[in-house]
């Protein structure tokens, strides 16, 4: 096996400009959440959980992917313990929202899913907080020689049980969240459309509606590409760590590295394309604020001018 997989310029400056769209991304969601207090419902919420953690996540990977360590040392530690939590906390996170949608969808149980929350934020904090201290205090965090990384730390690659605790700290809970997601998202799309189908029969006034039709469209492509997203950006450091126990070079590849940066950092801007920008009540008062902005900077600006004429009009009278 190699000893160090190199990290190219071009890669730095991909996975850097998305890990800025994905801090910028989960910004949004939170500002969103924070500033619309009539939009915050229970999903969201915990939307804006999962944002927390990827904005850590994003931040994390940002500074070991703008160095790109050579060695242990003690920031390579911090980095690596946080990216490790945050990234392992967005996974519990992601596979909770499902599990909360599934519960309120399909079992028609929405004080049950309720419940759940307190659970969630026990096992999304609490798991990653416990794994990332045990492997802290047995020193396994460190300098990974970017063998499946892109410039940051994670678990120590000389290790003897490196692919143990990589496991530990996050592929494990990688491969179960590859499972869990399309099966649950896949029983609440059937669920509503044996639900659409049954309201349609009695109701035809209600199924010929172009809104209403909409409406179910978008909800049915979000629910789809919600398990597709999370599998199309985290596919690559699977496939990266797979390689890495076969000890092939072909993890090395700056195609392959590349992806791997991006799917690793972009998950808070995918989650803000789909739920922010896609969701039609927030993305108009996005707008309505972003035009309120430029109108109220046109009119400052003309105040402005119409000031400085005016002064300029008294001073040739006098």
């Amino acid at each position: 096996m190699a000893n160090r997989t190199e990290v190219f310029l071009s890669e730095q400056v991909v996975v850097l400009c998305s890990c800025a769209l994905s801090f910028l991304g989960s910004s949004l969601i939170i500002v969103t959440y924070v500033a619309w207090p009539d939009l915050r419902t229970s999903p969201r919420r915990l939307l804006v959980w999962l944002s927390v953690s990827d904005w850590f996540s994003a931040v994390s990977y940002a500074y070991g992917a703008g160095k790109v360590f050579r060695e242990d040392s003690v920031d390579c530690v911090v980095q690596g313990a946080i990216s490790t939590f945050a990234n392992t906390s967005s996974f519990f996170w992601t596979v909770a929202i499902a599990v909360y949608l599934y519960v309120f969808i399909v079992r028609a149980s929405k004080r049950d899913a309720d419940r759940l929350v307190r659970g969630f934020h026990v096992v999304s904090w609490g798991v990653p907080l416990a794994i990332t201290t045990a492997a802290l205090s047995l020193n396994k965090i460190g300098y990974d020689a970017s063998e499946v990384s892109v410039g940051w730390c994670w678990v120590k690659i000389q290790a003897p049980d490196h692919v143990l605790w990589m496991l530990l700290t996050g592929k494990i809970w990688e491969f179960l969240a590859y499972v869990t997601l399309p099966v649950l998202y896949i029983l609440i799309k059937r669920h509503i459309h044996i639900a659409h189908a049954a309201l349609s029969e009695y109701r035809p006034i209600l199924a010929s509606s172009s809104t209403a039709q909409s409406f179910t469209s978008m909800a049915d492509m979000k629910l789809t590409m919600i398990p597709v997203i999370f599998i199309c950006l985290r596919i690559w450091s699977t496939v990266r760590f797979i390689l890495l126990l076969a000890n092939s070079t072909i993890r090395q590849h700056p195609v392959l590295v590349t992806l791997h940066g991006i799917g690793n950092t972009f998950q808070g801007a995918a989650n803000c394309i789909m739920f922010v920008l896609f969701t039609r009540p927030i993305r108009t008062r996005l707008c309505s604020a972003l035009c309120c902005c430029r109108c109220c900077t046109h009119c400052t600006s003309s105040q402005a001018t119409a000031e400085e004429a005016g002064t300029g009009q008294a001073r040739a009278e006098r």
